[in-house]
């Protein structure tokens, strides 16, 4: 089944018409509000070059996972 979301407000508009396969391995400049200085400061602390690799790496999934259980749990109150 394709998938279908509009990204334009979280993209540049240089990569708005990109696909996803394209925009996983894009810069992560891609991203509307990075900007070079924060490209390469990711790239020294994590070696983070893509979109790809801001998504998969172990620190920025470890924080999502706790703050998605965070929220999770403080609906439960």
């Amino acid at each position: 089944m394709p998938v279908s979301a509009n990204l334009d407000k979280l993209l540049l508009k240089a990569y708005e018409e990109h696909d996803l396969v394209e925009l996983a391995d894009a810069p992560i400049e891609a991203i509307a509000g990075i900007s070079k200085a924060d490209e390469e400061a990711l790239l020294a602390a994590f070696g983070i070059k893509t979109v790809r690799d801001l998504g998969t790496n172990k620190y920025f999934k470890a924080a999502a996972a706790i703050v998605a259980l965070a929220d999770s749990s403080q609906k439960g109150h």
